[in-house]
């Protein structure tokens, strides 16, 4: 049978207390905290949003993950792509769910490991409600040595029955591949090691956009700015990754907004040290969310069923409106029509998110829709 597309879904295991966070952010703080206590800031705005079956879970409970894999794969989502926040050999952050799923073997439910390679600031989670200076508080090491290291510590995933990949290659998912120093020198060595274990290699995935952020300009606003797609892609590519993430939201915001809410917001900030609420309808956004690029063997598309980050940073965050089931549908069509004349293994889509509940972006049942998101995947994935 056809594979209709094999959909991974990026996983955030920061549902649970850690001391870092209790000692930056106050103790038992998680995610939940800033989703708990996020407001509507417009008529009509969906805040806060609020669990349905899993209600304000706790991901030291393996049912809770049990019942995530379950719900998943009813949906057709082929595995979950877990953060991983690896900074240096001592210093990790959020591994303890996954460090139990590997040692445990449960879920039995296909996984892979998405490299969030950026330092931690005490803006992470500031949401907008205090004036505080940003100061790093987990920074990046990136050192040949370091990266033997980190080797060893993801080769027993690698090694895994569930860990998935592509043409034999467990994948490695790159968040941040040119803040890498001589990035191809990182990936020749990994891949040598991964050789030296008995693997046939690594499947490097690294993120890109087509419109990158800092490519965004008033220009491009009102000139409609092109995708720079094609650009982009081939200068992540010579960094030595082998395949790429692509996104497209930046590109549809410059397309969907207006001069006149850029001119309001810059005038409120400058003016006012305020931020006005900036929405971008989420129909209008799946317009331009995809570029020919996307039907290229080795660029791995991004579904992005909903996204609002206003539980964190308030009203700095820009919000999508209008993000309902019906309109999913409608985006997730045109990323399987992207895929379809792709080698089976190739089909990639990846899923943003799972569980991202304080930017709005997440499939999990909650109060407004229940199931209907995962209802829409089951429809066409099953």
């Amino acid at each position: 049978m056809k594979t209709k597309a094999r959909v991974i879904a990026f996983y955030l295991p920061q549902y649970h207390p850690i001391p870092e966070n209790d000692q930056w952010w106050g103790k038992g703080f998680t995610e939940w905290t800033n989703v708990a206590r996020a407001k509507a800031l417009f008529r009509g705005h969906n805040q806060p949003r609020i669990p349905a079956d899993l209600g304000f879970y706790d991901l030291r409970l393996p049912e809770v993950r049990e019942q995530q894999a379950q719900m998943a794969r009813e949906a057709g989502i082929e595995g979950f792509c877990y953060w991983h926040y690896w900074f240096d050999h001592e210093h990790q952050l959020l591994q303890r769910p996954f460090n139990e799923v590997l040692a445990s073997g449960k879920p039995d439910y296909p996984f892979c490991l998405g490299w969030a390679n950026h330092s931690w600031t005490n803006k992470s989670w500031e949401a907008g409600t205090r004036q505080i200076k940003e100061q790093t508080l987990m920074q990046m090491v990136y050192t040949e040595e370091e990266y033997r290291l980190h080797f060893a510590d993801v080769l027993p995933a690698f090694q895994d029955k569930r860990y998935i990949t592509v043409d034999g290659k467990p994948i490695f998912y790159i968040w941040r591949p040119s803040d890498i120093p001589n990035c191809k020198a990182f990936i020749d060595l990994w891949q040598q090691l991964a050789r030296e274990n008995g693997l046939k290699g690594i499947h490097f995935v690294g993120l890109d956009f087509s419109l990158r952020e800092d490519q965004k300009s008033v220009q491009g606003l009102l000139n409609k700015q092109a995708s720079m797609a094609t650009a982009n892609y081939a200068e992540t590519f010579g960094l030595g990754i082998d395949a790429i993430n692509s996104r497209g939201y930046f590109l549809a915001e410059q397309q969907c907004r207006s001069l006149w809410d850029v001119i309001r917001r810059a005038i409120s900030i400058r003016l006012f040290k305020r931020f006005p609420v900036s929405v971008c309808d989420q129909a209008t956004i799946n317009q331009y969310l995809y570029t020919p690029e996307d039907k290229e063997e080795n660029i791995y598309p991004t579904l992005m069923p909903n996204w609002d980050r206003s539980p964190r940073s308030g009203t700095k965050a820009r919000i999508y409106t209008n993000s309902t089931p019906a309109v999913f549908e409608r985006q997730l069509k045109q990323a399987l029509d992207l895929v379809k004349d792709k080698k089976d293994e190739h089909k990639i889509i990846f899923l943003m998110s799972w569980n991202e509940w304080a930017e709005g972006n997440y499939i999990e049942p909650d109060m407004q829709y229940g199931h209907g998101y995962l209802d829409v995947l089951k429809k066409h994935l099953v």
